[in-house]
């Protein structure tokens, strides 16, 4: 289920909030709530963030489990996901980075009109990916939703660790300064009109890549997504344990229609792209 946290809920609290580029705003949490939490090992960690159902009032203190066990499914809180962009346990403070557009979802609006003393409840961190000190390479791949983890995978790279990040965003003014001690090829494509992923999925397969065995993060839309996955397994040959590859999301579905079809959709792009 969507809404299901996987792991024990947690409260924090906003501390700040900084508006990053046009429609990305970092939401900065602190609280004793936080430390409890045990991250570190991936630049990729995620959390599952629990909102409230629109004019539902839930007992306090807030308990996620006793929700589901004592109100309809409808009063359950909405669960969005979001990549944790730093974590400081010797504060502690998490910062969580949202693309904002407008009035339109759930989590953005939240995150444009968070201010300081908001409290909100997650469950977390998971998380799978961190650079490979034995790569030869790395290759990194990502629209706005891929951008955080992106940007953590480049400040965890071993100094002088040679680097190919492809990043898409809506024009110039989303560009974030990135900060890494890897020998970095960053290039930051301007979708403008343009369908997602459509420059992304171009510049991946136009790219150059340097001799050596590759470990790759490549995370975004999921049409993006499989087309770089048959390019990088069928035409690369690229061992899947070389490879962190999925869908953030998929155009035209919410996250709770995207979760709800993942694996169905990834199984069928594994047997369409099954290598000889």
């Amino acid at each position: 289920m969507p809404n299901r946290p996987a792991r024990p809920a947690h409260r924090a609290t906003v501390t700040r909030v900084e508006q990053l580029t046009p429609h990305m705003v970092r939401v900065v949490l602190g609280g004793e709530g936080l430390r409890a939490i045990t991250a570190g090992d991936y630049t990729d960690h995620y959390v599952k963030v629990l909102f409230p159902a629109p004019g539902v009032t839930y007992p306090q203190p807030f308990d996620p489990a006793a929700v589901r066990e004592t109100m309809p499914r409808e009063a359950w809180p909405v669960t969005r996901t979001y990549t944790v962009r730093k974590w400081l346990p010797e504060i502690p403070e998490m910062w969580l980075d949202f693309v904002v557009h407008g009035d339109a979802g759930i989590a953005g609006p939240w995150a444009a009109r968070a201010k300081p003393g908001d409290e909100i409840v997650f469950s977390g961190p998971g998380g799978a990916y961190a650079p490979s000190p034995d790569a030869d390479w790395h290759l990194l791949a990502g629209d706005e939703s891929a951008l955080p983890a992106i940007a953590a995978a480049l400040e965890g790279m071993p100094a002088g660790a040679t680097v190919r990040a492809f990043l898409e965003v809506a024009g110039p003014d989303e560009e974030q300064k990135l900060e890494t001690a890897a020998d970095a090829e960053i290039v930051w494509l301007h979708r403008g009109a343009r369908p997602v992923g459509e420059l992304l999925a171009g510049a991946v397969r136009g790219a150059t890549f340097p001799e050596g065995r590759v470990h790759a993060f490549v995370h975004g839309e999921a049409n993006f997504v499989k087309d770089a996955r048959g390019f990088l397994r069928k035409e690369c040959a690229i061992p899947l344990e070389q490879l962190s590859i999925s869908g953030y999301w998929r155009l035209g579905l919410n996250e709770d229609g995207w979760q709800s079809s993942k694996r169905e959709w990834n199984q069928q792009v594994e047997r369409e792209q099954e290598t000889v």
